[in-house]
């Protein structure tokens, strides 16, 4: 059910972008085996419905904040409000630590995915095993694989230059982590 509900609200994002339609597209279908391998991992990952719809989208927006992909906010944004994340979440996700918009679990999520997206990769070891009291390891493997995932679509891009298509305009979106001067 979860999985049916996620493509109605992915294509109805889809349906709103307003520019930039086909960039992404414009590129993989040069490389047919890399565009059906993405369609398969994407699929793999929609039908993975043991974790928490909301958990996975806070981790893929804290992911793509950080790679400051603007094509992964803009779909992402426009998705999380369907899976539950409030307009507060998505304004206080560069400062999530302090924020009284998130769950503990939540925080441990945008810890975790925070920790996974940097080089080199950072108190993992630590994060992983609490998130193993309050997860499944079924869960944890999702979690994982949903957070390498973003960080391979926001790196591939903005290697390609893929730019927002506008799937959140009017609405609130997560904006890009900002780094501090």
């Amino acid at each position: 059910m979860r999985a049916i509900t996620r493509i109605r609200h992915y294509t109805q994002a889809v349906r709103q972008a307003k520019r930039n339609r086909s960039d992404l597209f414009g590129w993989l279908r040069r490389r047919p085996l890399v565009l059906f391998g993405t369609i398969g991992y994407e699929s793999a990952l929609l039908f993975s419905n043991r974790l928490d719809p909301k958990l996975k989208e806070l981790a893929e927006l804290k992911t793509a904040g950080l790679i400051n992909c603007e094509f992964c906010l803009d779909i992402g944004s426009a998705l999380a409000r369907s899976s539950g994340l409030t307009e507060q979440q998505l304004a206080d996700l560069p400062r999530y630590r302090t924020s009284d918009a998130y769950t503990d679990l939540e925080k441990l999520v945008i810890s975790f995915a925070e920790a996974m997206t940097a080089t080199p990769a950072i108190g993992i070891e630590d994060l992983r095993t609490e998130l193993l009291t309050r997860l499944s390891k079924t869960q944890l493997a999702e979690l994982v694989a949903t957070i390498a995932w973003e960080n391979e679509r926001a790196r591939l891009n903005q290697g390609l230059g893929v730019r927002p298509t506008g799937m959140a305009d009017g609405m609130a979106c997560a904006l890009p982590e900002r780094p501090a001067k």
